[in-house]
């Protein structure tokens, strides 16, 4: 089993950048393959981006491919989503997810959630 917590997340510009961090706990870190995932203001979650067990696969939803950047630190057990060229469109409660086994992007295929962190864009 793992535990996530999301930081990072706040108030920006338009055209600003974040970086969200994703901590996870164990030694098993490196067994899972994480996603990043949002929930903008009334609408449903929806898949924003994924990475294998070992950081090389990465996935991008059309919608963010080249402006954010997934990557993993598997000796720290810390994932991240380097966030550029924020858009108002961009703003969701963000999270962070686990599963063991091959990368994904299906929401429903991953086991183990964070709690999100609120990612507000102003125009």
């Amino acid at each position: 089993q793992v535990q996530l917590v999301e930081s990072g997340g706040g108030l920006v510009q338009a055209g600003g950048s974040l970086r969200l961090s994703c901590a996870a706990s164990g030694r098993t870190f490196s067994s899972y393959a994480m996603g990043w995932f949002r929930q903008p203001p009334g609408k449903e979650r929806e898949f924003v981006a994924s990475i294998g067990r070992s950081g090389v696969s990465t996935y991008y939803a059309d919608s963010v491919k080249g402006r954010f950047t997934i990557s993993r630190d598997n000796a720290k057990n810390t994932l991240y989503l380097r966030m550029n060229s924020l858009k108002p469109e961009d703003t969701a409660v963000y999270y962070c997810a686990a599963r063991q086994g091959p990368v994904v992007l299906a929401r429903i295929l991953y086991d183990y959630w964070g709690q999100g962190t609120q990612v507000t864009v102003s125009s």
